[in-house]
Order: C-alpha cells, then structure tokens, then sequence
C-alpha cells in the first residue's frame, strides 16, 4: 500500500478525467461554434450609441421608464439613476438616420407624456463605434495578457507543465462564458468583462493552491503514482475549494437577485465563472498536466553540489 494512502483516503479524482474532458470538449465546441454564427450581444460600451441624461421633479420609476421606452421601439435602453434618484441616465442603441438631437427630443417627449411631473433634458452625447472598436480590442488584449503573465508565473514558481495546465484551465473556464452569453444572447458589457477579468483572478488563485499541494505531495510521497499523488493534492485542497466556492457563491446570488438590472450581467459571468473555475482546477488543470507527463522528478529541487564534494580523499 502506497504511503499517501495509509494517510487518509483519496478521492479518485483522475479516474473520470477522460469523462471530463468529454464534457468539457463538446461545451467547448458548442460555444466555439455559437460564438462563430450568433457572435456576441455587444452593449452600448461596445457598439456606440446615445447617451440622454434627464431630470425628474421627484424620484423617478426606473421601471416604469424601461416600460415606456420597450413599448415605443426601444427596446435594449439602459436606465440608471445618476447621482441623485431624481437624475436619470438613458443609453440608446444607434439609430440609423437618426441624429441625436432627434432622438433626444423624442425620449423626452415620451418621459413628459408619461410622467405626472416635469421632466427636463440635462444633456446629450452620440458615442461612436470607434470607441467601441477601441474597448473590444483593449478588451481583449487585456485577457491575452493576463493569460500570458500567468503562464510565465507559474513556469517559474512551479513547473512548465503545470503552467501549461493552469492556462488551458483558465482559457477553458473564459470560453465557457463567453460561450454562455453567446447562446443565450444576454448584453455583452464592460462590466462583464470585469466579470471575466475576475474569474481569471479566481480561478487561478484556486490553481495555485492546488498546483503548490501537487508539488508538496511529490516530494513528499516517493512512492505513489504521478495521479495518486494528484487526487492526494486535489483531496487536501477539497475543504478549502468548497467552503471558498460557496461563501462567493451565496455573495454572488444576493447580487444576482437583488443588485438591480446594471449588475444582472457581472453577478451571471461571476456566477458561472465561479462554478467552471471550480470544476477546471479540479479536471482540467490537474489531468492536463498529468497527460502532458508531470512527475516528481519535474517537482524536486535542483540538487546542490557541495564544495569540495568531488575531490579524491587523501591517501
């Protein structure tokens, strides 16, 4: 019997690998797949559009006002209170052969028709596409090289192969989300995209953990397998896994159902974010680096020559 199981029992973890990466690989190519016909819900911060900010007498129904501006064809329009409850900012999606001098006066003959009160136009601003361009290739430059910074970082603190396993583990858990609001077509903001940012953070900082007890354990256990030292790693780790998971989630939910329409997006991503990147440290960073071939040789310190070490004794 090997030494890491008189210690305590392990959860075979490696055994159903081939299992997750069959399930991981087809909710690949599904988002792959919806991301390539259907693309994105690209939001205002994306695609440009017109911003309105108006003033209300009294506190005003955001409700209401989305109501009012569904019904008349503009549907999509982000509603937010602005500094005050009495101050309100509305984003339109572009409007073709529209100016926005128009369209601001045709929002605020809807709100006036609509309200009890009086309603006055504070300010109006037409954001271009070129912004949007902008933000979509900032954006995504902004995640290729976060991934590459962690791919470096955990090449040097750990092993090459481990490395490679963390990234492939956050690229999955990225996909995955992005594939999420590609098939259920939800906007596609800024916020989300901090979203994403976040669960790149999360998910790496439970694949550190994990990759640290993977290498504790090879060096500790000479004579387990390369995957009982894993599940023995992946084992340690479940309490600390669980109970991280599930604080953030029960955070995540208060978001989801009570944080209003402008966070509904960023608490969704977090959520499944959090959810995925749980599951990938497990599956998929682990068993990628056991199939790229991880052992405890990979794992051990350099051994350091003492001087003096390779001198013939005296006769």
């Amino acid at each position: 019997m090997h030494e890491l199981i008189k210690t305590h029992k392990t959860i075979p973890f490696m055994r159903y690998r081939k299992l997750s990466w069959l399930f991981s690989g087809l909710l690949l190519l599904a988002s792959i797949f919806s991301l390539s016909t259907n693309s994105l819900n690209w939001g205002l911060d994306f695609t440009g559009g017109t911003v309105i900010e108006v003033g209300y007498d009294q506190p005003a129904d955001l409700s209401s006002i989305r109501q009012t501006l569904d019904a008349n064809g503009f549907g999509g329009a982000v509603v937010q209170n602005f500094g005050t409850q009495q101050d309100v900012l509305i984003r339109i999606e572009p409007q073709e052969g529209v100016k926005a001098q128009e369209l601001g006066s045709q929002i605020l003959n809807l709100l006036q028709a609509e309200s009890s009160g009086s309603v006055d136009m504070r300010r109006i601003e037409f954001v271009g596409p070129n912004v949007g361009d902008e933000l979509t290739e900032q954006g995504g430059l902004a995640m290729l090289a976060a991934l590459l910074c962690i791919l470096v970082y955990i090449a040097l603190r750990f092993e090459w192969r481990l490395a490679l396993g963390a990234v492939g583990a956050l690229a999955h858990d990225v996909i995955l989300t992005l594939g999420l609001f590609s098939v259920l077509g939800l906007e596609f903001d800024l916020t989300v995209l901090a979203a994403l940012l976040a669960v790149i953070g999360y998910s790496i900082n439970d694949t550190v953990v994990v990759c640290d007890r993977i290498r504790e354990n090879f060096r500790k256990y000479r004579n387990s397998t390369s995957e009982e030292t894993i599940d023995g790693a992946l084992t340690d780790t479940m309490s600390r896994t669980v109970v991280t998971s599930l604080t953030t989630i029960l955070v995540l939910l208060a978001l989801f159902f009570m944080g209003g329409q402008l966070i509904h997006g960023f608490a969704t991503a977090l959520l499944f974010g959090v959810v995925v990147g749980t599951y990938s440290s497990i599956y998929i960073a682990s068993s990628l680096a056991l199939a790229l071939g991880v052992s405890r040789e990979d794992l051990m310190p350099p051994e350091i020559e003492k001087e003096g070490e390779d001198l013939e004794p005296m006769p």
